[in-house]
């Protein structure tokens, strides 16, 4: 078996060595893929992620949320509105 260097390891125990770290390489790359493909784990952990920001420690929305949704809502009532009129 070749090492980094190029040279060919010939001690078993060297060879076992680098045997285990290989196949720990390979299960992180695995699981990395496996969590990256994961698309509902990701989804949720992103509307976790939206609700945490969202909302106070109590759970009740943040008052900029709401300020926010309340702008939203006239913003679209005028121009429903305006448009009504036109």
């Amino acid at each position: 078996m070749t090492g980094h260097n190029g040279v060919v390891k010939t001690d078993p125990a060297a060879i076992e060595a680098d045997i285990r770290r290989q196949r720990e390489e390979l299960a992180h790359t695995v699981d990395a893929l496996t969590a990256k493909l994961d698309v509902k784990a990701r989804a949720e952990a992103k509307a976790g992620e939206v609700l945490r920001v969202m909302t106070t420690d109590t759970g009740r929305p943040r008052p900029a949320v709401i300020a926010a949704a309340v702008a939203t809502v006239s913003g679209v009532v005028l121009l429903v509105w305006w448009r009504a009129r036109s």
